[in-house]
């Protein structure tokens, strides 16, 4: 898509195109994938299925990064997804572009069996705000995976992620980001966030995206992931750098010091 950022104001943006160049590394989460992938089963993953996948950007990247690559994206939303085939797929040559599927549907409904990997990005998954909804999602999720197959998800924690009216500024090339925690419910651990966007003008783009989350403690999700019937989950922990800032490098860790936010993957095998 082309415009001029510096013009851009809140009635000219493309709110889809102001999240992926906020929030998304694509060609990252591909690479992370598969490096952890290989080292785990010496080969090379070739089928991806991105669950929550808005504009299947994973899904773009990951058929653009090595030959013979195929995805399914699953979204229950159809705006992304229509977003995806006038956007992203429209950018691929014809030949990746029929190495993407994308579904519209529930992503615990029955779809394609025996990928390599799938994914579950930017803590989609915890829209799954009890133990039954949770554990039932990875109870499926693993049925469609090969035996050599790898669940990915985010995860984020700590203080932070509980202070009410948090309200963060990220400045980007024509536009700031801004992430606002409103609201947390300690009883339920139920995170209410949202992303705006603002503009040189003034203008504002209030509630782009909200966000109805449980905030999942960690041991609580590897305990329903092994209940669920997967044998092996890894924690990849971020490093951290200069005033607490992650670094974007992701080590395999059994422990890790607390920090006010942080975030972390977690790769669950058969």
């Amino acid at each position: 898509m082309t415009w001029n950022k510096k013009a851009l104001t809140a009635r000219k943006a493309d709110k889809f195109s102001l999240y992926q160049l906020s929030v998304q590394e694509p060609s990252w989460e591909c690479a992370f994938i598969d490096r952890v992938y290989r080292k785990l089963y010496q080969r090379r993953p070739m089928v991806l299925r991105e669950d929550f996948c808005g504009t299947a950007a994973v899904c773009c990247a990951w058929v653009q990064s090595r030959w013979g690559r195929t995805a399914y994206g699953v979204d229950l939303d159809p705006s992304p997804l229509t977003w995806a085939r006038e956007h992203n797929l429209a950018r691929l040559n014809p030949l990746a572009q029929s190495s993407v599927t994308l579904l519209q549907q529930d992503v615990r409904r029955p779809g394609p069996k025996n990928v390599d990997v799938i994914a579950a990005q930017n803590f989609s998954w915890m829209v799954f705000q009890t133990r039954a909804e949770l554990r039932d999602y990875f109870k499926k999720a693993r049925r469609n995976l090969n035996l050599e197959g790898m669940l990915v998800l985010d995860t984020m924690g700590g203080p932070g992620m509980m202070e009410e009216g948090l309200r963060e500024k990220r400045r980007r090339k024509g536009f700031t980001y801004i992430w606002e925690q409103e609201r947390f419910d300690p009883i339920r651990q139920n995170l209410v966030c949202h992303i705006h966007f603002g503009f040189p003008d003034g203008t504002e783009m209030r509630r782009a995206f909200t966000y109805d989350w449980r905030l999942w403690m960690l041991p609580d999700v590897v305990e329903l992931l092994t209940e669920s019937g997967f044998g092996r989950v890894d924690v990849y922990w971020e490093d951290a750098g200069l005033a607490g800032k992650g670094t974007g490098v992701y080590r395999l860790r059994k422990k890790a010091q607390n920090e006010k936010a942080w975030v972390a993957y977690l790769v669950a095998t058969p």
